[in-house]
């Protein structure tokens, strides 16, 4: 008996959370969450929406200020994608023209460009999960087919 109430009970917990409705009344949850948000005051992106209203002492805003500039050269673990990978005579300039070729097509994605005895390398992007990088990955593995995801300590996002 004992068993079949709790069974009973478990049953009904997901059909009434289920029955609640979670909405925002100005901005969708969508909305809200955006990787690109990391490493910014994001006080002051709410109150330049014009939707809200923040009240904020100036104590406050310069702590959340130097908290945001201390950890601005630490690296995290993330994804990048590695488009070019050689040793050859040639490859300085080969990477060299594919970091300006990403840059230029991708103004928001950084472009590291490194050498790493013998070989030089252009990985691409500062990105926190793995689908935030299949996004690009998609789009660069067209024109590099070679391209591939490594896992990587990224930078912090400015």
């Amino acid at each position: 008996m004992r068993r079949f109430l709790i069974i009973l009970l478990l049953s009904l917990i997901p059909s009434a959370l289920m029955a609640q409705e979670f909405t925002t009344d100005s901005l969708s949850l969508a909305d809200a969450v955006d990787s690109t948000l990391v490493g910014k005051d994001v006080l002051s992106v709410i109150k330049a929406s014009g939707t809200s209203r923040v009240n904020q002492s100036a104590a406050m805003a310069s702590a959340l200020s130097r908290y945001i500039s201390a950890n601005a050269s630490s690296s995290k673990p993330g994804y990048r994608i590695r488009v070019y990978y050689d040793s050859q005579q040639s490859s300085r300039g080969v990477s060299d023209a594919i970091a300006k070729s990403i840059s230029n097509d991708y103004p928001d994605v950084r472009v590291y460009r490194t050498y790493e005895n013998p070989n030089f390398k252009v990985t691409v992007g500062d990105f926190r999960t793995k689908d935030e990088a299949l996004k690009v990955f998609t789009e660069l593995k067209a024109i590099y087919p070679g391209a591939f995801l490594i896992r990587d300590n990224i930078n912090y996002p400015n």
